[in-house]
């Protein structure tokens, strides 16, 4: 979402993170998913009572580490590089900066720490972003974000290996949804992607991409 589209009220350490995140987001194209994946944990927790404050900064500052200019440039190191280990070295200094209260970032990096679907969140916020996150890999959105990859990422040298990877996200992921109305946010998401993937191989055949 553009920061020009941000609520005019949106409070100054908010801005201040959403400014940083601007700056630091390298490729440009990774700006946005902080902005759709903050949405999504509004729409999952629709009348759940839980720290939005949490949830924003954990949404904004999850992916620093996979950023250029904050990632490993060397591949080797690349390789075995913990991209949320280094967003947990950052946030207390990058909150401060911003002016978050300091009694928010213990929650906030654990909200950061188990965002990945094979993480155990301990709390409803760590679950919130989490289930976001599995969002953002289905659907159209998905296809776009892992498409984009293909040719600038060690991991998508082919279109093959960009279609391997959103087929195991529609195998393995949506199961792995803990909230129920993520569950049901996912169900177009996944018809988007199935049909993409039908698609793709009814049109291509055994022709390697």
């Amino acid at each position: 979402m553009p920061e020009s589209l941000q609520p005019m009220h949106e409070p100054a350490p908010r801005a201040a993170l959403v400014a940083f995140i601007r700056r630091a987001a390298r490729p440009i194209d990774k700006f946005s998913h902080q902005a759709r994946l903050y949405r999504l944990t509004q729409q999952i927790g629709a009348g759940e009572i839980y720290d939005d404050e949490v949830v924003f900064a954990a949404a904004w500052l999850h992916d620093l580490g996979v950023f250029i200019g904050h990632r490993p440039e060397n591949l080797a190191q690349l390789a075995t590089w913990d991209h949320v280990a280094y967003v947990l070295e950052r946030t207390p200094g990058i909150l401060a900066e911003c002016g978050y209260p300091p009694e928010k970032v213990p929650a906030v990096r654990e909200t950061i720490r188990t965002h990945q679907p094979a993480d155990s969140p301990t709390t409803f916020e760590g679950a919130l972003l989490r289930d976001a996150d599995i969002l953002e890999q289905l659907g159209a959105t998905a296809i776009l974000r892992t498409v984009s990859k293909v040719g600038r990422d060690t991991r998508f040298a082919t279109f093959a290996d960009a279609l391997q990877v959103l087929q195991r996200h529609l195998d393995q992921l949506p199961d792995q949804l803990r909230l129920e109305r993520a569950r049901d946010l996912a169900i177009p998401r996944i018809r988007a992607l199935a049909a993409f993937l039908t698609a793709a191989a009814a049109e291509t055949g055994p022709i390697p991409w």
